[in-house]
């Protein structure tokens, strides 16, 4: 899916558009779908509406009671289970139950992230948040492919961002072995990761009908800044200096209930059809990032994360890691 296929349709919607908004006239009724992170965030307000339509939401869980407390009151088919992207051995577990419980899986949204964070390790030494962002996701996904393959007109969304802008994958040191480590630049590159990752497996689902998009759900206030100390955020002009949402975070950042918007806007959208693996924004297919404009840091999608070549690459490098973890 080069950047020649990102071309925005009239979908309707707009940034500002709600999830309830986008699934008001959707039949989805019987559905079955897998949320990753979706008990918190924008992953909760994804359950919430998923639910609201009939949909069996089951939900990968790392904290068990605090699934319990936001699920809490929540109308709907929601059933949880344990999982955690970091553990491989829980990501098999929870994918070898799905395997043997459901018959179908008609919808896996793979929500879940960390941003920004301080440098970890996860599973063989891998980067904390490619890792978990990617190869947690990848893991989770592949293994869940038997489902994903029988399931007539099955969606993938894989929500990346737009700070795919800030890294390519990092070919040559992806997990930060000799160069130092760059917060922003690891959270760029597994951004990229995702984009690239709905790229290479929407070919995996082509024969069987299936479709996979990435999506950037836009700037908001989650638990997904847990690692960000109040001052960065300050500085990145997105708190004022009491600590309150500045004018550009009002102006410009989303409530969850918006920022799950794209997300279902690409688990369900008609216009989407015969478009497999291209990148979507504010419930559109987003344009080529345009180099001119002053909002080219935050709208509009990169080449290197919508290239063909490098999708199939990681997919290969990333069968590579999984078979040596």
């Amino acid at each position: 899916m080069a950047q020649s296929d990102q071309v925005p349709v009239d979908s309707g919607f707009h940034g500002k558009s709600t999830g309830q908004e986008v699934l008001a006239d959707i039949n989805l009724n019987g559905k079955v779908a897998i949320v990753t992170g979706g008990y918190s965030g924008i992953g909760l307000e994804t359950t919430k509406a998923l639910a609201a339509k009939g949909v069996k939401v089951i939900v990968p869980v790392r904290s068990v009671q605090k699934a319990k407390d936001n699920l809490a009151g929540i109308e709907g088919d929601i059933h949880t289970e344990e999982m955690d992207l970091a553990d491989l051995g829980s990501v098999s577990k929870f994918a070898n139950k799905m395997l043997g419980e459901l018959d179908k899986l008609d919808l896996l949204i793979n929500n879940a992230g960390v941003m920004a964070s301080p440098e970890r390790r996860v599973g063989p030494n891998w980067e904390y948040q490619f890792g978990i962002n990617h190869m947690g996701h990848f893991a989770l996904t592949t293994k869940l492919m038997p489902l994903l393959t029988k399931t007539p007109d099955v969606r993938v969304v894989a929500l990346a961002s737009t700070a795919h802008k800030i890294s390519d994958i990092l070919w040559d040191d992806m997990q930060f072995s000799n160069n130092n480590y760059d917060k922003w630049v690891a959270y760029g590159q597994s951004k990229t990761a995702n984009a690239l990752f709905a790229n290479a497996l929407s070919r995996r689902l082509k024969d069987t009908g299936g479709l996979a998009f990435a999506v950037h759900p836009g700037g908001i206030f989650t638990p997904l800044q847990r690692d960000l100390p109040q001052e960065e955020m300050i500085a990145l002009g997105w708190l004022d200096a009491d600590g309150n949402p500045s004018e550009l975070a009002k102006q410009g950042f989303k409530t969850p209930e918006q920022g799950c918007s794209t997300t279902l806007w690409a688990a369900t959208s008609e216009l989407l059809k015969g478009k497999p693996g291209v990148y979507c924004e504010d419930c559109n297919i987003a344009a080529p990032t345009d180099p001119a404009s002053p909002l080219a840091r935050y709208t509009g999608v990169n080449a290197h994360a919508c290239d063909d070549e490098s999708a199939e690459k990681l997919w290969k490098v990333s069968e590579e890691l999984l078979a040596k973890a």
